[in-house]
């Protein structure tokens, strides 16, 4: 089957008489530009809307993925109109030196592209069927800094519970090369906060758990342990700085 681009149909559209000819060619030239700008991209999953369930159901997921992530997204590559160096660095630099970013589109940056990040960085650290726990050197360092997984699990649950409002639980590698377990508020990351390395992420926006879980959002976050990708979770650790 012949795939067809939204250009293409575009200017079948306007061959056709659906568009005015003027307006129809400023809006196909309009609409390849943005394609040709557009600085970020929404990742796919890697797996289907309904893979978690039972743990996040894929209505949440869907919209989570396919209307939040995608207005950050979309947000994002406006703000490399004025701000360019978007385009030039990293998100991890951008956000890591996020002082540095003109004043005028600061909150801009850390609300989208922090976003962005978060959420592209949470879609990695969960999957469907894989191991219940961290093996090797992640559990090794785990169990020497918080006595036990079990423990540690506790630690993120209770930051991202005790979180008020919107935000983020994390488990991260600090400045001193240690395991902590964290929460930013909102869109903020722990890149601002010098991190050394991000282990696992997990969203506790209301509209990552809300459709199932209404107000529990403890029930979540214990849920949320069955879905964890261990093993991007260990890749994550091992590229810390010793």
């Amino acid at each position: 089957m012949a795939i067809i681009t939204g250009r293409e149909c575009l200017e079948s559209a306007l061959a056709l008489g659906f568009l005015p000819a003027l307006g129809g060619e400023r809006f196909i030239v309009a609409s390849a530009r943005a394609e040709t700008q557009a600085v970020f991209k929404l990742p796919d999953l890697g797996y289907p809307f309904e893979a978690l369930e039972p743990h996040i159901d894929s209505q949440t997921l869907h919209l989570h993925h396919d209307r939040h992530h995608a207005a950050a997204v979309t947000e994002s590559n406006v703000l490399v109109e004025k701000y360019p160096d978007l385009a030039k660095k990293s998100a991890v630099a951008i956000l890591s030196e996020l002082d540095k970013v003109p004043e005028a589109v600061r909150a801009g940056v850390r609300n989208n592209l922090g976003s962005h990040w978060s959420h592209s960085f949470y879609w990695d650290i969960m999957m469907p069927g894989g191991a219940k726990e961290p093996s090797g050197d992640l559990r090794s360092a785990i169990e020497a800094a918080f006595g036990s997984v079990a423990n540690m699990m506790e630690k993120i649950i209770a930051a991202g519970v005790t979180r008020l409002g919107s935000g983020w639980a994390w488990l991260v590698v600090d400045r001193k090369g240690e395991l902590q377990a964290i929460s930013t508020q909102n869109q903020d990351t722990p890149l601002e906060q010098g991190a050394r390395r991000v282990v696992l992420a997990v969203d506790v926006w209301e509209h990552a758990y809300y459709l199932k879980y209404q107000d529990k959002r403890s029930d979540y976050l214990k849920a949320w342990w069955n879905i964890v990708n261990w093993d991007k979770a260990a890749s994550n650790f091992a590229k810390a700085p010793a």
